[in-house]
């Protein structure tokens, strides 16, 4: 496997909500985005006293693309237009498809709110290609026991989306996007075959790591060259890393608030329908 080689590092930055602490690795000033990846925010880790407010993402609306919030801590409520509605815990994962117009909220659950305790969530944002963005609204929400894992000698693969060789992901997305979540342990490494022509996405969350031999400490995105069949990680110390390719798109992407699409046309008309009533309501 010839291991594709890190291009640069990007480093998030913090942009805090309120209280919540807030880590983005994409979009950031080196990098817009990594098509088909639009957007990546990192929340906690934190620890909330009792009596606290929550998580401040009311009732907001998207159009066009994929969230994917994983919940590495603490407990995430979900209810949007379509009439979907879960709390989801430690290691679960919620994956929405907004399509052509969902409205939903994120908030804490009233036992979370009263008693408090450690919080951190990661929420990526996928791009759906022109022919899909006005797909049907869909939403799935996976505790850590609905998330098969694949044990490999120094590493586990927890999968997301898409297969790994005869273990069968929970999610098949509509776009062709491989997404899991990978425990290195001290002194372990791995090699994960990509594609070439892949966009691969990769974010150190917790540790530090080496990818194809050069270090990659956290909360920093590793931006890869596009040649090479695979990506090798290793890491002294033990790392916990999202990972994610896709075929890029390669379309205009024109991005406003919680709407993506490919014109500016298509935004004023994905406000118009907004206003209008036309994404539902909660």
């Amino acid at each position: 496997m010839h291991s594709r080689k890190v291009k640069r590092l990007h480093p998030s930055y913090r942009d805090d909500i309120g209280d919540l602490v807030t880590r983005r690795a994409i979009p950031g000033p080196g990098l817009e985005h990594l098509d088909p990846f639009l957007f990546l925010n990192h929340h906690g880790p934190q620890a909330y006293e009792p009596n606290n407010r929550g998580l401040p993402f009311g009732p907001h609306p998207h159009r066009g693309f994929e969230t994917v919030t994983f919940i590495l801590d603490g407990e995430l409520s979900h209810l949007d237009s379509g009439g979907h509605e879960s709390v989801i815990h430690p290691g679960g994962v919620q994956w929405m498809t907004a399509g052509r117009g969902v409205v939903h909220a994120e908030l804490s659950p009233e036992s979370f709110k009263r008693h408090g305790g450690p919080l951190e969530i990661l929420q990526l944002w996928i791009n759906l290609p022109a022919s899909l963005k006005m797909t049907e609204p869909f939403y799935a929400g996976l505790e850590a026991a609905d998330i098969p894992t694949v044990e490999l000698p120094g590493a586990k693969l927890h999968l997301v989306s898409q297969d790994w060789g005869e273990r069968e992901a929970p999610i098949k997305p509509l776009a062709d996007v491989r997404l899991m979540t990978i425990e290195l342990a001290p002194g372990g490494r791995i090699q994960v075959p990509v594609a070439a022509g892949r966009s691969v996405f990769l974010y150190i969350v917790r540790g530090s790591a080496e990818i194809d031999g050069t270090p990659a400490p956290t909360w920093n995105l590793a931006e890869l060259e596009d040649e090479g069949d695979g990506v090798s990680m290793a890491s002294a110390q033990g790392a916990l890393i999202l990972f994610g390719h896709g075929a890029a798109f390669a379309e205009p992407i024109v991005a406003h608030g919680p709407f993506v699409m490919n014109s500016r046309e298509q935004i004023v008309e994905a406000i118009s329908d907004y206003q209008a009533g036309r994404f539902g309501s909660l």
